[in-house]
């Protein structure tokens, strides 16, 4: 099989059912964007962390492709059987920041980016996954999409945050807080 097929020489791609779009169709712009942040849950994955969490953030990148296999589909066209996301997914990512939060200090300033290189890591995946979660929104305003999509996108950023709180903390590197001056 052929990596390239030269078939988006134009500036067209393929949705599941056939479908030609532009490459930056909306739907595209979604999928493209939970791919990109499918691959920083895998840097997180491949720093020095818990096997635990390595675990979460497998499963994690799983849901991922379920989600970017929905969002790569033509609602209207495609026949193809894509596995759907369940509430057990949503409750996985709320258990596991209830489990991280147990051990944190209460949470009293807004908590600036960074502290060391991994917890910079699940920031920067933090954010893809809030832009890809804003895509998946205005998509749904013209198209079907799955809520339990957004609902996903919504906790896993959650899930990124109390996890990158959490590397911290093990790391027993100082939070790196927001003070404003007033």
């Amino acid at each position: 099989m052929k990596i390239y097929t030269k078939t988006g020489d134009k500036g067209l791609t393929s949705l599941i059912g056939g479908t030609r779009v532009p490459k930056f169709h909306l739907r595209i712009e979604c999928y493209g964007t939970v791919d990109e942040l499918n691959s920083h849950i895998g840097l997180i994955m491949c720093q020095d962390i818990e096997m635990h969490h390595q675990k979460i953030l497998k499963e994690i990148q799983d849901r991922l492709f379920t989600v970017g296999a929905s969002l790569a589909a033509d609602p209207e066209k495609s026949r193809m059987k894509i596995p759907d996301l369940q509430d057990s997914d949503i409750n996985l990512l709320e258990q596991e920041m209830d489990n991280m939060n147990e051990t944190l200090p209460e949470l009293k300033h807004f908590v600036l980016p960074g502290g060391n290189t991994v917890v910079s890591y699940c920031h920067i995946a933090r954010c893809i996954c809030r832009r890809a979660e804003r895509l998946t929104v205005h998509l749904a305003s013209d198209s079907f999409v799955d809520e339990k999509m957004t609902i996903y996108l919504n906790r896993l950023s959650d899930y990124l945050f109390v996890l990158a709180r959490k590397l911290n903390s093990d790391a027993k590197t100082e939070e790196n807080i927001w003070i404003p001056r007033l």
